[in-house]
């Protein structure tokens, strides 16, 4: 019986129309976790057609996988903004070559609503006339949000400002954005209360969206900043996902477990709660998030003038050497400014500056570390990578079941310098280091962290899976 059901299933396929690509011989991991088989793969009309022993099926095209591995495409749960592939296609090429078709734009900002593109829908439709080689969904930020109706004051918004806010938020998931993101770390996200954002998480819970957020704090009060995270979602009625998750800070690295054990908690309650992570030990982020953010209440220029008054520069030095009640990314790295390198440089700056770290920098300039900190700070065009973490928090977070990955960067140029590693080689590295060379995850655990898991969140579930009539965004490696 069996025999006769291959026999008559051949005979079905060769009176089928030609598939457009035939990939034989390669090992399907099929993106759900299941244990990788042999087989080929029809595609047709850009879906998967057929699965099985296809040989001699009529293609156009055949591509001959033996030796390799044949997965979904992965899906870059935060890929900071789509904006750049307006600017130039090439730069989808970081993400293409890592094998990303699918990525996630937005944190605290978003694209829209902007003087740029006033609505998601007119951003949408420029993206389809450039034709991008890439799937792109998108977030609306709330940082951008609050911006377009209050500014950058650190201030409550009023009654009519934050019925304008909700505003903004209904057309953006009505325009077809996945849910509203927060970056509560930078100004003016920083400056939004729990209270305002459960305002916002009601908005986006009507249209079945999602929260997605850079948490309040992810060093000494990961702990309080996730069960805010909870909260939101759960007042406002949807589902929570956590960017980037981490125990940034040498004193803080034990606390990743008790983070993990924490969201856990709350899922084991039945609340939806899920995280990702990129695969390095150094974060990036601007060079002026080394300040306490309150004193960009004004917004970023009139403070960084005051940079000049050496006055101003000592109180500040004693403010970061000292205190604790906030993001600080000084103490995070062990008040060494030899662990806070200098990824990229703009303006008048010198470009030699890249790649070293700020003490280093300093002896080039001889001058003092302070001193260095403060000029460069002052420009306002510098990005830099904190050795934040350790690789043990890295490990917990890939074997818990429900941390996807990202690479929290933008579209980048491969000519680009001064990126952060993580742009071009996030998922190569799961698969190489994390996989291959340390065994902390089988690759079909990997690979699902990087398809169907990251899909299942924002509700992509016509692909990245290996099933038939699923979209065929595939991707095809040497391991």
């Amino acid at each position: 019986m069996i025999r006769a059901f291959f026999l008559l299933a051949s005979v079905a396929l060769a009176q089928e129309a030609p598939f457009d690509i035939l990939i034989t011989g390669g090992r399907i991991v099929d993106g759900s976790g299941n244990a990788w088989y042999r087989a080929d793969l029809g595609v047709r009309g850009g879906r998967i057609a057929a699965i099985g022993a296809l040989r001699g099926h009529p293609t156009r095209r055949t591509i001959d996988a033996r030796n390799h591995i044949v997965a979904p495409g992965f899906v870059d749960m935060m890929g900071a903004s789509s904006e750049p592939l307006l600017e130039n296609r090439d730069s989808a090429e970081s993400k293409l070559r890592q094998g990303i078709t699918t990525m996630l734009g937005g944190e605290g900002n978003s694209t829209a609503p902007s003087a740029k593109w006033p609505t998601f829908d007119a951003y949408f439709r420029a993206l389809e006339a450039k034709g991008i080689p890439i799937n792109t969904i998108h977030n609306v930020g709330a940082a951008q949000v609050r911006r377009q109706v209050i500014g950058d004051e650190n201030r409550a918004p009023t009654e009519p400002e934050l019925a304008k806010m909700r505003a903004l938020i209904d057309q953006a998931m009505k325009d077809g954005v996945v849910g509203f993101s927060t970056a509560l770390i930078y100004p003016p996200g920083t400056y939004a209360t729990t209270a305002e954002l459960v305002e916002m998480a009601k908005v986006v819970g009507r249209y079945g969206g999602i929260y997605l957020t850079h948490m309040r704090n992810e060093s000494h009060a990961v702990l309080d900043a996730i069960t805010e995270s909870i909260r939101i979602g759960r007042e406002g009625g949807i589902p929570v996902h956590i960017f980037h998750l981490k125990a940034a800070g040498q004193d803080n690295w034990p606390r990743m477990q008790r983070a993990i054990d924490t969201i856990q908690g709350a899922r084991d309650l039945g609340l939806d709660v899920t995280a990702d992570i990129y695969p390095y030990i150094r974060n990036g982020l601007g060079l002026i998030s080394l300040i306490h953010p309150r004193h960009f209440g004004k917004g970023a220029k009139p403070f960084l003038d005051t940079l000049s008054d050496s006055t101003v520069r000592a109180a500040l030095r004693k403010e970061i050497e000292s205190t604790t009640d906030w993001e600080n990314w000084y103490r995070h790295v062990g008040s060494d400014w030899n662990n806070i390198l200098v990824a990229s440089v703009g303006g008048s700056l010198d470009k030699e500056y890249e790649a070293k770290s700020i003490a280093e920098i300093a002896k080039l300039r001889t001058t003092d570390d302070w001193t260095t900190f403060f000029d460069l700070a002052a420009a306002n065009s510098v990005s830099v990578n904190p050795k934040s973490m350790n690789e043990e928090q890295k490990n917990l977070a890939f074997r818990t079941e429900w941390v996807s990955l990202c690479t929290d960067a933008p579209p980048t140029l491969i000519t680009a310098t001064g990126a952060h590693p993580r742009a071009f080689g996030a998922f190569p590295r799961v698969l190489s280091h994390y996989v291959r060379e340390e065994h902390v995850l089988s690759i079909e655990s990997a690979i699902r962290k990087m398809s169907s898991l990251p899909a299942n969140r924002l509700g992509l579930h016509d692909r990245s899976r290996i099933a038939p009539g699923l979209a065929a965004d595939l991707v095809i490696f040497n391991p």
